[in-house]
């Protein structure tokens, strides 16, 4: 039961292509945002979809993988952990960013050019 204490299961649909950074020592880092839809009805019986976005954060050979492989609009399934980080913004207000950092990711349906 210790994976799941800080495990998280997404699938959706890039909102862009990944942005790979390379940082000294050969570390390399891809970042991009996830869209996940929700559907349900509201007290009218409207239907309502709700988009959530995810900044998603790979590592290594993942960040490797997404910047050859994945492009806007591609459809994932990842599975990962939550990470929260803070910083000061330009006037001094505390900010906080919750990111999933990637463990496995999996490009399901077409491949998007």
């Amino acid at each position: 039961m210790t994976n799941l204490k800080n495990s998280v299961r997404l699938m959706g649909f890039l909102g862009a292509a990944p942005e790979v950074k390379e940082y000294a020592k050969g570390k390399i880092v891809a970042k991009v945002n996830l869209a996940t839809k929700d559907a349900y009805k509201n007290q009218k019986g409207e239907k309502v979809e709700e988009t959530q976005w995810h900044q998603l954060v790979l590592w290594g050979s993942q960040a490797e993988f997404a910047s050859k492989y994945l492009n806007k609009g591609s459809e994932v399934a990842i599975e990962g952990r939550l990470v929260t980080n803070t910083y000061d913004d330009k006037d001094g207000i505390k900010r906080y960013i919750t990111q999933v950092v990637v463990n496995d990711i999996v490009i399901l349906g077409r491949k998007v050019a």
